[in-house]
């Protein structure tokens, strides 16, 4: 019984302890977002017009025209079947930047299990009007060789336009740009836009770099729960979209709520365990320690006299 008190007691204080831990963190302040702070090294005027307007929850003009890379006419909608699309906006006369985009999206698409024309689709238009089909359909080759997935190809979709449907895409999305008439090029940011099967802008992800976790996290998010699966779903629990920097990170009290509920879990499950234990041994306990029952002797039969 001594054993067992010690036990009882241990596993109390274990459990004041870990609910102490859990309301310190809850406790805490987080400190409040004051906006961008000066920049000393901001670029010059020219390029301060260029960058991203995130505009999350807008949608994107599905009846805008375009030409695909055989040459054809396509509206915008036609491409959305019913699942997420990532779009970008490049150039392919681009000298360095916009190769290395599309180098980053085929890299970053490789290293996600959904595939290319089956989970979502790829959109990638040209914002320079004097390119045409042809430039396209180069571009898509390179793409869909870097890919390197069979049967994929008609998830890729290379767009040219007009200047008007090219200035109202970009407009819609927040993309921003200008050209250069002194070096004959385009000063444009780099990034990909994450839409849903609707046309609505759900995720933004900057840079020519994506980490596969946060693009296969934008494309569930996108998805609106028809893509992905429970472990996906429980990442994002664990992650959240921070616009600033279009990345997802480790969302802090979710992981501390998750990993106390995870240890308190456990924590129940030894206590269980432990009593169970203990019961178990007293019901083998006790049958040695009860009296054993002697049966009362035989009564000597007495005849009658009579």
């Amino acid at each position: 019984m001594r054993r067992a008190d010690a036990r009882r007691r241990r596993a109390a204080l274990a459990l004041a302890a870990l609910c102490g831990l859990a309301a310190g963190p809850a406790a805490a302040q987080r400190p409040k977002w004051t906006g961008w702070e000066a920049d000393p090294g901001a670029p010059p005027a020219a390029l301060r017009e260029v960058g991203f307007d995130q505009r999350i929850g807008a949608p994107v003009p599905l009846d805008l025209a375009f030409r695909d890379a055989d040459g054809g006419r396509v509206r915008l909608g036609e491409l959305f079947a019913g699942r997420p699309v990532a779009l970008t906006l490049v150039y392919h006369s681009c000298p360095m930047l916009c190769p290395m985009t599309l180098e980053g999206i085929a890299r970053s698409l490789r290293g996600i299990a959904f595939s290319v024309g089956e989970e979502y689709d790829v959109v990638v238009v040209s914002f320079d009007p004097r390119e045409g089909a042809a430039d396209s359909a180069a571009a898509r080759e390179r793409a869909v060789t870097r890919y390197g997935r069979a049967g994929t190809e008609g998830g890729w979709h290379f767009l040219t336009g007009e200047e008007a449907s090219i200035a109202a895409l970009a407009e819609a999305v927040g993309f921003r740009y200008a050209f250069d008439a002194e070096r004959g090029e385009f000063a444009h940011p780099a990034g990909l836009v994450v839409l849903t099967a609707e046309g609505t802008i759900a995720r933004y992800l900057f840079g020519i770099d994506y980490p596969p976790k946060d693009l296969r996290l934008a494309l569930v998010e996108a998805g609106e729960g028809r893509l992905g699966g429970p472990t996906d779903h429980l990442l994002l629990y664990c992650y959240r979209y921070d616009p600033a920097v279009g990345r997802y990170t480790a969302a802090t009290m979710n992981l501390i709520r998750a990993g106390g509920a995870a240890t308190l879990a456990a924590l129940f499950g030894f206590i269980g365990a432990m009593l169970w234990r203990e019961r178990r041994a007293r019901r083998a306990v006790a049958p040695e320690a009860r009296p054993a029952t002697v049966a009362p002797e035989a009564r000597p039969k007495t005849s009658r006299t009579a």
